[in-house]
């Protein structure tokens, strides 16, 4: 894969997951802050599944760039996903750091956020964190 390739899978997919980010965040703020909780859970757990959805877009592409073969026959939107698992087994062997953003999105968002619905600000706020440091993983060059 030549560099040019390389960098037009890496602008794809990090807008791709940057449209989820962004709707996500805007998610978020229906759901109203009053001191250290949210008002409406609804919004934070549409959010924090959007902001999941994100994160595994651009683990896909991040994925992709290292020549893993991920999975295309695949279709989220019927609850028909890859496996957690198929990321942290490929992460454990490539990318510790990664792996430990993982399971803190996993944990933060997936979990708290999205099935428990947590209204803890902090949890929420500490997994979107977590969102922007992977996505500067797989950010292109010249983006600002």
């Amino acid at each position: 894969m030549t560099i040019k390739e390389q960098e037009h899978i890496k602008q794809k997919g990090y807008e791709e997951a940057m449209h989820y980010i962004a709707n996500a965040k805007d998610n978020l703020k229906l759901a109203r802050r009053d001191g250290r909780f949210f008002e409406d859970t609804k919004y934070v757990s549409s959010a924090s599944g959007i902001a999941y959805r994100g994160v595994l877009k651009a683990l896909d592409t991040w994925l992709q760039l290292k020549g893993v073969e991920v999975p295309k026959n695949v279709d989220r939107s019927k609850g028909k996903g890859i496996s957690i698992d198929f990321y942290r087994a490929h992460l454990a062997k490539m990318d510790k750091k990664l792996l430990k953003d993982l399971n803190g999105v996993y944990e933060s968002l997936h979990l708290y956020g999205y099935y428990d619905c947590c209204k803890m600000t902090w949890i929420i706020d500490g997994g979107f964190e977590i969102v922007d440091d992977i996505l500067k993983r797989i950010k292109p060059t010249g983006v600002a």
